[in-house]
């Protein structure tokens, strides 16, 4: 059994658990399940900002925890102010070391898109997304079949929140469908943990123009960023560059600025 069948295992047994005690009646009645989103496309799009999708998160089934006592308030706020164009955050307990609480919290405290990302199989986990406050959610095309990332677009977006579908490799394009917002390329192999960067470039000129490219994982340069902008990618989900960082919204400042120092430098 490889990590990720782990993980869609816990997740079946969590999620009915969760059913039990936070019945979708309850979730509806959420201050934030009636309220507008941010949007993410619009945000990824915005020439002001840098395209970094900055994430929080405290551990990985590969590494173990990475920043244990990180602060969602200090470190969203930070990463915010460093000119991210938005934040994910990891809801996965089990895992990852987070809760739906840690999205919550950074709703609190910053007005920009929150990309729910989590590992979601179900219906339910949906109307949980809005109703904790994000904006978007993450679907992976390894562990849903094409109807079923169909139905669960089509679900989102009558509630509101946008979709970044992420693919492994060419035989998972077919299951992008016209409601998807981002295509996300992760350069982290979800079976046996292994990023590689390059992966991005080999997939990128498979996936249709229409759709913003995300490339996600294993970025850790901005000569890097620069190659993925000339693939035509939009979005850059960077993770384990800022929390491995005592201070990671520190980090992620120094690096956007680097960026925006490199861009400036190219025109």
């Amino acid at each position: 059994m490889t990590i990720l069948d782990q993980i869609i295992e816990n997740k079946r047994k969590e999620v009915e658990e969760r059913k039990e005690f936070y019945p979708i009646k309850l979730l509806e009645r959420s201050i934030y399940f009636k309220s507008p989103s941010v949007s993410f496309k619009k945000y990824l799009l915005r020439d002001d900002k840098s395209g970094v999708i900055a994430e929080f998160k405290r551990k990985s089934p590969s590494k173990g925890f990475i920043n244990k006592y990180a602060s969602v308030e200090k470190i969203s706020i930070g990463y915010m102010q460093a000119g991210a164009s938005a934040l994910s955050v990891l809801t996965d307990t089990v895992f990852f070391g987070g809760t739906n609480a840690d999205l919550t919290e950074a709703r609190k405290f910053n007005y920009c898109p929150i990309l729910r990302k989590d590992f979601i199989i179900d219906e339910y986990q949906i109307i949980e997304s809005k109703s904790i406050g994000a904006d978007a959610i993450l679907l992976l095309a390894n562990v849903l079949s094409k109807e079923k990332i169909k139905q669960f677009t089509t679900l989102a977006q009558s509630i509101g929140l946008e979709v970044l579908l992420e693919i492994r490799d060419k035989n998972e394009i077919d299951t992008i469908n016209d409601k998807i917002t981002a295509v996300g390329i992760n350069n982290r192999d979800l079976k046996t943990f292994e990023t590689n960067i390059e992966h991005s470039f080999e997939m990128a000129d498979l996936i249709p123009n229409n759709f913003i490219k995300v490339s996600e994982s294993g970025i850790e340069t901005v000569e890097t960023i620069h190659r993925l902008r000339e693939k035509g990618f939009r979005g850059f989900l960077i993770g384990d560059l800022f929390m491995r960082n005592s201070r990671p919204e520190k980090a992620c400042l120094k690096f956007i600025s680097e960026l925006n120092q490199f861009k400036a430098e190219l025109v």
